[in-house]
């Protein structure tokens, strides 16, 4: 556990090296009475610190073990991807899980995808305005690498699936009308929106609903 006691020290909890107790049962000490008064954002932070810090062959077994929990627990937050944020369906969880995984050969999507998890999972400050903003760009930038288009947007896709006829009129007017709201004189974009009027609600449809059309046009245009 060396490894993960001297992350923590370091990184975590913003200490020096040579003030980690020598023996294991006093580091644990410490961890235990820190975890045990902590704030309630404190515990998950600590958490998803622990989930990427420790062994890389106990991750995915810890993160499981962890939503076992959360999920009996009736707790509202969920490990997403390798970050806790607050959904719980598991179907949401399952779209978002496997944009991420499906967008890795895609430069940017992903990226862009995990950022919009993170703004929209911040327990002490979350930005729920740039988490959308990160959400559509996922999508456009998709959008320009299935194009080849620099300057290819959503619209680009959806022509493109609807001629290959893999997309419904009534599916393209629903993304259509969905990617304007973000960008007419009242959408997200706009200088003029009022921050307070979004919601982690909003937040999270818009990373649920762009995190579904990646893993749809991806299989579409590979099928």
């Amino acid at each position: 556990m060396e490894n993960l006691i001297v992350g923590l020290w370091l990184h975590y909890f913003k200490k020096t090296i040579d003030s980690i107790e020598d023996y294991w049962e006093h580091c644990l000490k410490k961890l235990r009475d820190f975890f045990f008064k902590a704030q309630w954002y404190e515990v998950y932070d600590f958490i998803e610190f622990v989930a990427d810090l420790g062994p890389k062959d106990r991750k995915v077994k810890f993160i499981e073990a962890c939503n076992a929990v959360l999920e009996r627990e009736n707790s509202a937050y969920r490990f997403v991807g390798e970050q806790i944020a607050e959904i719980t369906s598991a179907e949401e969880i399952e779209a978002i899980e496997s944009a991420l995984q499906a967008s890795g050969p895609y430069a940017g999507v992903k990226a862009h995808l995990t950022s919009a998890l993170t703004h929209m999972a911040n327990r002490s400050n979350p930005d729920f305005r740039n988490s959308i903003k990160e959400s559509i760009s996922a999508v456009e930038a998709l959008a320009k690498q299935i194009s080849g288009n620099e300057l290819a947007t959503l619209g680009e896709i959806l022509k493109g699936l609807e001629r290959a006829k893999k997309l419904h009129p009534a599916l393209k007017n629903a993304f259509s009308s969905l990617y304007g709201y973000t960008n007419d004189a009242q959408g997200i974009r706009h200088a003029l929106i009022e921050e307070s009027s979004l919601t982690k609600a909003d937040a999270r449809f818009m990373l649920v609903c762009c995190s579904a059309f990646v893993n749809y046009a991806i299989e579409a245009i590979s099928s």
